[in-house]
């Protein structure tokens, strides 16, 4: 097993233990990808959190809080959803946009 499968391991135990919290208030989360390198952890929030206005506070201050006591290496957690569509990002390396 990587590290990468190792932390996304870690990530998913711990998820299961915050999912109960969620899908009592109308809502759920689902784990989308897990950059052991960056720590960053991309999530989706569904049913009624995908439409709360405290979505966001909620995975910053709930779920983000959590999983980086629990899981070493996370240093944040964002929301897919709040995420630009890939054709939209772009890339600049050494002052040629790609």
């Amino acid at each position: 097993m990587t590290d990468g499968d190792d932390m996304r391991a870690q990530v998913e135990k711990v998820m299961k233990i915050i999912r109960p919290a969620m899908q009592a208030d109308g809502g759920d989360i689902e784990l989308v990808e897990v950059d052991a390198e960056t720590g960053l952890v991309t999530v989706e929030l569904l049913g009624a959190c995908g439409d709360c206005p405290m979505s966001e506070q909620d995975l910053k201050l709930g779920v983000e809080r959590v999983l980086m006591q629990r899981v070493p290496g996370v240093t944040s957690v964002v929301n897919k959803s709040l995420l630009p569509p890939m054709e939209e990002m772009t890339f600049e390396l050494k002052g040629l946009s790609i």
